[in-house]
């Protein structure tokens, strides 16, 4: 059995990662899940939420969005509507999102149309933050 797999992680936008790794945990709709090399094969639906991956000691982050994951024993693919690493995380502007989705849902209700974008925008603010916390 191969000691690492190759990770790829595409958006619409840029190539995000192309990377020999031992080891990912990804968050699935049915659950955060972990692949390890020689992984039997499966495609599934991504959540918004955190990608962790190793390569050596070394243990990296990325803030992913919705999108699909095709894992195959030598590689797996991350195909996301958005994805950034830690270090790439606009700390600033991550907070001016989650303030302003957090005043909009102050007058919103779960039956107003902008509710669940709203609560998206605020989803997504809050995993970039924590993401970006991991930095080393």
């Amino acid at each position: 059995m191969a000691a690492s797999f190759l990770l790829e992680v595409v958006t619409p936008n840029r190539l995000v990662l192309s990377q020999e790794v031992e080891e990912i945990t990804a968050p699935g709709v049915e659950g955060e899940f972990g692949v390890l090399p020689g992984h039997t094969p499966f495609f599934t639906t991504l959540r918004v939420g955190e990608v962790m991956y190793r390569a050596g000691k070394e243990q990296r982050y990325m803030a992913v969005t919705w999108g699909f994951v095709e894992v195959l024993p030598d590689r797996v693919t991350i195909l996301a509507e958005a994805a950034e690493l830690e270090d790439e995380i606009d700390v600033e502007r991550a907070t001016r999102a989650k303030e302003r989705a957090e005043e909009r849902l102050k007058h919103l209700s779960p039956e107003d149309e902008e509710f669940y974008s709203s609560m998206g925008a605020l989803q997504r603010a809050i995993n970039r933050l924590t993401v970006a916390s991991r930095r080393r």
